[in-house]
């Protein structure tokens, strides 16, 4: 069910986080690898939904699978295919269709989408902080400016039921 959404990213120790998307139907866990700023990437993907763009594409390192996001924008829905390929190190930047497996797939306003992915990134921020981040994902610093840029798109323009998102936004 749309509203049903729920997205949730832990820190696991050093170089690991845990990594739950479910709604009404169904849900899929992973173990994500430090390798890549996967965070940051998700929350820069769901903020291109808010513009022009109707594609937007992130890859996660599960070592040595790559589970590829593919978010579909339709008007203000947003459908998500995600897909396991068996080896990150030959399937990075394969087209779609080649070689994946579709491993979960489901379909909600892109306003549940953006709440959901804002707060589990804050949820992150408020549990460790930005050095408790750094230390423990290693490579990468909490991504502070995507937070933020996701946070103002989704409260200037999906109006939010939620009340922390329905505070005063320059657009």
């Amino acid at each position: 069910m749309a509203g049903d959404l729920q997205f949730r990213w832990e820190l696991d120790g050093a170089g690991w986080a845990s990594c739950r998307i479910a709604d009404g139907a169904g849900e899929y866990r992973a173990n994500v690898g430090y390798c890549t700023d996967a965070l940051a990437d998700l929350l820069y993907a769901v903020a291109g939904l808010y513009g022009d763009a109707t594609v937007q594409r992130v890859s996660f390192d599960l070592e040595p699978v790559e589970l590829r996001w593919l978010f579909q924008r339709r008007e203000r829905d947003v459908a998500l295919a995600m897909y396991e390929f068996p080896d990150g190190a030959t399937s990075w930047g394969s087209p779609d269709e080649t070689g994946g497996t579709l491993a979960w797939s489901s379909s909600s306003p892109r306003g549940v989408l953006g709440h959901a992915v804002v707060e589990a990134a804050e949820s992150v921020l408020r549990e460790h902080g930005e050095d408790g981040y750094r230390e423990k994902w290693m490579l990468h610093p909490f991504p502070v400016a995507a937070l933020q840029d996701l946070r103002r798109l989704h409260q200037r323009d999906d109006g939010c039921r939620h009340e922390r998102c329905r505070g005063d936004v320059e657009g």
